[in-house]
């Protein structure tokens, strides 16, 4: 099963793991622009290397800043862009692997963003320290690397584990949205479904899953990992965006 597998089918209806996506969009937008200027000042241009159906890309788009943006999945590329276009939104989308986007940028961002804990779906260190030394020769001198990810010091590991996410009501029809975890031996990797099920009113519910898995790393250690990459100044924030958020700033 691969990233693809899960993203792509997810796309119509990622919306739906937010309450209010269009108020998640101008929430994180401003929790990231606070970051980007306590941190880098005038930054202006940003490359989203995962941007999956746009949260995060059209938020900061909004606000002005140069955004560029990619994903692995065609399809939330292809939903980002339609988003994009409805709000009149000037966005360089691709369709890219984030731990090869040194191959097309080199020195050209203020910032290289990965929000949402998607740097985790790479299951091991090694794959995570080869996306962060992508990012880091995508970044500007003087511009850095930040990335959102779970709390995983803050999580049970062990077990098969429920994580409701609430109930939307949308266009008539009654959408329970939850996730279950069942966590590999060792408990380092977790195996993780999302699950949409649609209540429309007959008698039958109809329930679209999809299936991944995340590796459980550390913030500590990502921590380090930035430093591996090459990033200076590294540091973890937390309590203003929605996940622990690590920094760190290429040197000039």
């Amino acid at each position: 099963m691969t990233t693809n597998d899960f993203y792509d089918p997810m796309a119509p209806f990622y919306h739906l793991v937010h309450g209010d996506w269009e108020a998640s969009i101008a929430r994180q937008s401003a929790a990231l622009d606070q970051i980007i200027k306590d941190i880098w000042g005038g930054a202006g241009t940003v490359l989203d290397v995962t941007c999956g159906i746009g949260t995060q890309a059209l938020g900061l788009a909004e606000l002005g800043y140069d955004v560029t943006a990619s994903d692995l999945s065609a399809d939330s590329v292809a939903r980002a862009k339609a988003e994009a276009d409805k709000r009149g939104l000037k966005i360089d989308f691709s369709v890219a692997d984030m731990t090869r986007v040194h191959e097309i940028h080199q020195n050209a961002f203020d910032v290289v963003l990965s929000a949402d804990n998607a740097v985790t779906h790479l299951l091991s260190e090694e794959a995570i320290l080869g996306a962060l030394k992508s990012f880091y020769v995508a970044a500007k001198p003087g511009g850095g690397c930040l990335v959102s990810m779970r709390d995983y010091d803050a999580v049970d590991r062990g077990g098969v584990q429920l994580k409701p996410f609430g109930v939307r009501d949308v266009d008539g029809v009654r959408w329970s949205v939850y996730q279950v975890w069942d966590w590999r031996d060792g408990n380092d990797v977790y195996d993780f479904a999302m699950y949409f099920t649609a209540d429309d009113g007959a008698s039958e519910l109809k329930t679209h899953v999809m299936r991944s898995a995340f590796y459980a790393l550390r913030p500590a250690r990502m921590v380090d990992l930035f430093h591996e990459a090459g990033f200076q100044d590294v540091r973890r924030i937390d309590d203003v965006f929605f996940q622990p958020v690590i920094i760190g700033t290429k040197p000039i």
